[in-house]
């Protein structure tokens, strides 16, 4: 007997909500072992000793399991990846939106789209081959591996995202507040400016922070090119040891379940309090500046 239409969208309204429990209860369980494996450090040494402390030397006797350096670096590397991937980002989605021809769009497009599907290895070996070189010899310096030359390649890695995203966005703008713009006598880029970057702003916040989330949390990149120097960096060409790096870095090297094994899952547990926070404030702001229709601009 032929299924009845009632029957079939209970059946895929069940398959869909069947998915979506299998991807909450995946995580729930990624993070209660990331907080199992990782809070017990805490009887060994206090939460502000191990978020303030200036000394890494997780197998000397007796430990150091201060993360202040690594989160330091951690944050300026994402600072800086950010300060150059977001402008190239967003105006990138820009061009492609609003002002190039549609056979331009038609070309760049998919070279864009076709830079976030390299393997970050890749980027990661073109960054000690090439650029480290470069820097090394262009600035003087002892070592091109360092927190420039990590955020350059982490900026190379974020502009597809930030760019895909904030073209969507701005596609998403109602075509009659453009035209309204243009009716009453603004330019083009104007219009630009004035209406479709504030009617798109809840995408491009979005963009950035999904942008920014990738940075912080990019591993192979900064173990490759970072320099792995678990310091607090004095300049932009300081070598700085990320959270991400450290743990890739360490983990196959620490005893099970032993100091060291715990230190690095609880420098996971505040990599993962990071995260959360970038993926609240791209939620907050996204909701605070959405934009549904023409009339709520």
């Amino acid at each position: 007997m032929a299924m009845s239409r009632q029957s079939k969208d209970n059946l895929i309204r069940n398959a869909f909500f069947l998915t979506a429990l299998s991807s909450i209860v995946a995580l729930a369980l990624i993070m209660l072992y990331l907080f199992i494996e990782g809070l017990p450090i805490f009887k060994i040494v206090s939460v502000t000793d191990f978020l303030f402390g200036h000394y890494w030397y997780p197998t000397s006797e007796p430990h150091e399991f201060g993360i202040f350096p690594l989160i330091v670096a951690s944050l300026a590397v994402t600072a800086l990846s950010s300060a150059i991937a977001i402008p190239l980002g967003v105006m990138t989605a820009i061009y492609l939106a609003e002002i190039a021809s549609r056979r331009t769009r038609d070309i760049f497009k998919p070279i864009v789209e076709l830079l976030a599907a390299l393997p970050s290895v890749v980027i990661g070996f073109f960054g000690m081959v090439v650029v480290a070189p470069f820097i090394q010899e262009t600035f003087d310096l002892a070592t091109g591996l360092n927190l420039f030359n990590a955020a350059m390649m982490l900026a190379f890695m974020s502009v597809p995202t930030i760019c895909s995203v904030s073209e969507d966005a701005i596609y998403a703008v109602p075509r009659e507040l453009k035209e309204a713009s243009l009716a009453l006598g603004a330019t083009h880029f104007e219009t630009i400016a004035k209406v479709v970057l504030p009617a798109s702003l809840s995408g491009i916040s979005t963009a950035v922070m999904l942008g920014m989330s990738r940075a912080i949390g990019e591993t192979m990149v900064v173990l490759m090119v970072a320099g792995g120097a678990a310091m607090i960096p004095t300049s932009i060409f300081s070598p700085v040891r990320p959270m991400p790096s450290s743990i890739a870095a360490e983990m196959a090297e620490a005893s099970f379940r032993g100091d060291h094994y715990r230190a690095l899952f609880a420098i996971g547990i505040v990599l993962f309090l990071f995260t959360l926070a970038f993926n609240l404030i791209a939620s907050h702001v996204a909701e605070k500046h959405k934009q549904v229709g023409a009339a709520t601009l």
